[in-house]
């Protein structure tokens, strides 16, 4: 199976410092797989969080499947993430702590076509490190230019 399936979560990259990244599987219907396989899903306003022990996804937007009948899924539902007992532990306890949240920072698909999603433990960036990373995405692209004349 062809492993071109790639949404990724940009605003993630520049508004958070990535500390951490961990790749976790989704618990996902039927329908929902489809539509990701077809690349309509959303990550810009995507989050997770703790409900007990279980890490959740919420607010990953992934659209109804276009040749589904008349049972869709609920597009922004939320949707349990699949990582090991440790890994789940090791992002609780930072996740707590003051600063520090978790992000989701893409969707593919793994060589046996299953859904991963990479998430990455991360701080938030304060407004200076924003410019700053303006800045350099511009100098890149000024770069770029001047190599191809």
């Amino acid at each position: 199976m062809k492993n071109d399936i790639q949404i990724k979560n940009k605003r993630a990259y520049f508004d958070y410092h990535i500390i951490e990244k961990f790749n976790a599987g989704l618990a996902l219907l039927g329908t929902e797989i489809k539509a990701i396989r077809q690349g309509k899903a959303n990550m810009s306003d995507a989050f997770c969080m703790f409900v007990g022990n279980i890490l959740y996804v919420r607010n990953l937007h992934i659209s109804e499947y276009s040749h589904s009948s008349f049972h869709h899924h609920d597009i922004k539902r939320d949707r349990a993430l699949l990582l090991q007992k440790k890994e789940l532990r090791k992002l609780k306890v930072k996740g707590e702590e003051k600063g520090y949240t978790i992000v989701p920072l893409r969707i593919f698909t793994n060589e046996r076509g299953f859904a991963k999603i990479e998430i990455a433990l991360a701080q938030g960036k304060k407004e200076f490190d924003k410019r700053d990373s303006i800045k350099d995405r511009e100098s890149k692209r000024e770069m770029d230019r001047a190599m191809k004349i």
